[in-house]
């Protein structure tokens, strides 16, 4: 590490020219590409997914995407001639559109069912010729403006429809200006000086702007949600800013010492820089586990994740050292460099609150222990409620058009129109034809069916489909119970003594098959992450107890995080207020991706918090004074870090993306409990409890465990003097002195 960091001070233009070139490039390929996210749910093997698959095949016109126009008259009703005539006009001339492939409107023969009973609330279905991810963005916006100019003083019209909810994405950057900029003001804070202050955010922008470019690139070759790049954003400028952080306060703890420019570069990279690299590396291998779930969904997001992790790390140890090289002393305030100037170079040991409050961690470990573990556990409660599901167009914010035309469909049609189900069935013969005929009426007598569609054939009678409106809404759990129900009891039952094959499909329908593949696999994937992450740890601190503790300390965490999403948006506490629309399912792929980032991030504040502790073990042989110095030197700058990345996150509930306000949130709240409630808190109070158990590393495991160092180069040279050396029984081991002896100091 000290070998790049040289290189780099030695060779700074180079560097920051290349970082140049590597985004420079990126971004123009970026644009010249174009993006290709793309949201497939369907899992093949589910039954969804086959029912999908069925009516591709055998209906090619239905591949496209369907959206709906609404219109909705308090007075009167939407027969009355002069509505009829300018909705009629205004369908005729929808369906000239370019990209619009059928329009079925209410009036005529083939429009009955889409009047509302009550005749105040009419909608008709238009049919691209291409499905959603793929439909220019005019295409959709032509569409809005020909459907709401017939809208009047009498006639209220709205749009709902996955092309139309992405045509209401907010547009521009909001939510990473506000996050940087508050990062901005936090460093300034902490250093005291501009130019130092600058480069974090510099190096941060630089890696995640080539990361995001990079994942837009990404998605031509692999299934990328249109969420991964905010994501990566979202992690990218959290980690990027924090490790940029914590490389320039090292950095500036040596120009205090005396050291020249290049040579305090040269020690933070090497010392700091390592934690840096093993942080990032935890981060990318919770965030790779998504792998082992075999959806292609969730690779492309963890993908994406992890590159922008790599692009951070490796921009914090190459470019941050060179931009520091370049402001030379400049990384310190005015005041800073005229005091060294005038007093020449002092140790700085750590004072104030830090020091204050570790002492009082020491003194009372036990009481302050139980009430953050009380704190962590009250928490957590709401997470025994948490519920997946998809969250629709009914959460959006109120005013969006997509969530009124949902309202006005559900109020007038009832709740199960805004999420149909799709039964579909291969045919063999002429009994399955007869039993698929008499299917309809099956359903409409099966509790919890509001309405079945009749038969629809294709041309050639081996394929056949008919729709299934729900009494409930999509998200309702009664919505997933008559799913199970068709598909266990009511449709085998309507096909038996026959060949009749039946799936039942739909957006509801795939939702649910994709929770349960998720909520099947979940166990193994939180098992191999922890395993994974642990492993890690008890490579780097050469102990036992340092990652069971982080573990233990990583669940807690993570229940925490999702207790306060599962009361603010699936309890809808305040969800409206902030205008995150009203209450509704967590996503099901949200604790998936959750639990990889939280489990990275906060092996990060662990690395950082017990590598000093480590550090100061390895030197003095003194567990007490270890833990009392390691959080005193290391609380500052983990609680800035912390400010800074929760602030960035929770900027990122302004983006009015559903999706990734929950990421915002959970990541925001799990930071904030970590560097505040755990690493400053528990971890420590445990530390001391356990004494020099925490540290206990069996013999026999020592010799086979291969040697990685995070700790500042030469540690374990001097611990090996320094730690005696205890017989037991014929055998000679290492006894970790301290926990109740006295401080070295």
């Amino acid at each position: 590490m000290a070998a790049i960091a040289r290189w780099c001070v030695r060779h700074r233009l180079v560097v920051v020219l290349l970082w140049l070139l590597a985004l420079g490039g990126t971004a123009a390929g970026a644009v010249a590409a174009g993006s290709a996210y793309s949201n497939d749910y369907d899992v093949p093997g589910t039954e969804s997914g086959r029912a999908a698959t069925l009516l591709q095949e055998g209906f090619h016109g239905l591949g496209g995407d369907s959206d709906t126009v609404v219109w909705h008259t308090d007075d009167g009703s939407v027969r009355a001639p002069g509505v009829e005539e300018r909705m009629t006009a205004m369908l005729d001339r929808v369906a000239g559109l370019d990209g619009v492939a059928t329009v079925a409107g209410p009036y005529g023969d083939e429009g009955t069912g889409r009047i509302s009973a009550d005749g105040r609330t009419a909608y008709a279905v238009v049919t691209f010729d291409e499905q959603a991810d793929d439909i220019p963005p005019a295409q959709v916006q032509a569409l809005v403006d020909t459907a709401r100019a017939a809208a009047g003083e009498d006639v209220q019209v709205e749009l709902g429809g996955t092309a139309i909810a992405q045509s209401e994405a907010p547009g521009g950057h909001l939510a990473e200006a506000v996050g940087v900029a508050v990062a901005a003001v936090v460093l300034f804070l902490a250093f005291g000086s501009f130019a130092a202050s600058l480069l974090p955010i510099a190096t941060a922008l630089v890696s995640v702007g080539t990361a995001y470019a990079g994942i837009v690139l990404l998605g031509h070759v692999m299934t990328v949600a249109d969420f991964a790049p905010m994501l990566g954003l979202l992690i990218g400028l959290g980690v990027g800013i924090d490790y940029a952080l914590f490389i320039v306060t090292r950095h500036r703890q040596g120009l205090k010492r005396g050291l020249p420019v290049a040579d305090a570069a040269r020690e933070a990279t090497a010392t700091t820089g390592r934690a840096v690299v093993f942080a990032g590396a935890t981060v990318c291998i919770a965030l790779l586990g998504m792998l082992i779930l075999r959806l292609s969904f969730l690779n492309g997001v963890a993908v994406a994740a992890s590159l922008t992790v790599v692009l951070t790390v490796a921009a914090s140890v190459t470019l941050l050292p060179a931009l520091l090289s370049f402001i030379g002393m400049r990384a310190l305030g005015r005041r800073e460099r005229r005091r060294l100037a005038e007093h020449g170079p002092r140790p700085e040991l750590p004072t104030g609150f830090a020091a204050r409050w570790s002492a009082f961690v020491e003194r009372h470990p036990k009481l302050l222990g139980a009430l953050a573990a009380a704190a962590m556990a009250l928490l957590a409660l709401p997470t025994l409620s948490l519920h997946l599901g998809t969250s629709d167009q009914g959460n959006g914010p109120a005013t969006s058009t997509t969530r009124q035309a949902y309202d006005l469909l559900a109020d007038g049609f009832g709740p199960g129109v805004n999420g149909p189900l799709t039964v579909v069935a291969t045919l063999d013969g002429a009994d399955d034809k007869v039993a698929m005929d008499g299917l309809s009426g099956t359903l409409r007598t099966t509790p919890g069916v509001a309405e079945a569609s009749p038969v629809v054939y294709n041309g050639s009678g081996d394929t056949a489909f008919l729709t299934v409106v729900p009494e409930t809404s999509p998200q309702s759990k009664a919505t997933s119970e008559l799913v199970d129900r068709l598909r266990e009891d009511v449709l085998p039952a309507a096909g038996q003594g026959t060949s009749l094959q039946t799936h039942v499909g739909g957006v509801t329908a795939g939702y649910d098959d994709f929770a349960s593949i998720i909520v099947g696999k979940l166990p193994l994937f939180i098992g191999v992450v922890i395993t994974l992450g642990c492993l890690l740890l008890l490579l780097a601190f050469r102990s036992i107890g340092i990652p069971l503790k982080a573990a233990a300390m990583n669940v807690a965490a993570v229940a925490s995080a999702f207790g306060v999403v599962v009361a603010i948006f699936q309890w809808g506490w305040g969800s409206e207020l902030i205008g995150l629309g009203r209450a509704g399912p967590i996503e099901p792929f949200l604790p998936v991706i959750m639990v990889s980032v939280l489990f990275g991030l906060s092996m990060d504040y662990q690395v950082f918090l017990v590598s000093r502790m480590y550090e100061e073990w390895l030197e003095t042989g003194d567990n007490r004074r270890a833990v009392r110095v390691g959080l005193a030197e290391t609380s500052r700058v983990i609680n800035s870090a912390a400010v800074i990345m929760i602030s960035v996150f929770l900027a990122f509930v302004l983006s009015g993306d559903r999706v990734v306000a929950m990421f915002g949130i959970g990541l925001a709240t799990a930071v904030a409990l970590d560097a505040f409630v755990l690493r400053t808190l528990l971890v420590p109070a445990l530390m001391h409890m356990l004494g020099g158990a925490n540290w206990w590393l069996p013999r026999w495991m020592d010799r086979l465990l291969p040697r990685i160092s995070i700790e500042k180069p030469g540690c374990r040279e001097t611990a090996r003097a320094k730690i005696p050396v205890q017989r037991t029984g014929g055998d000679e081991s290492l006894v970790r002195q301290g926990g109740g002896g006295e401080s070295a100091s």
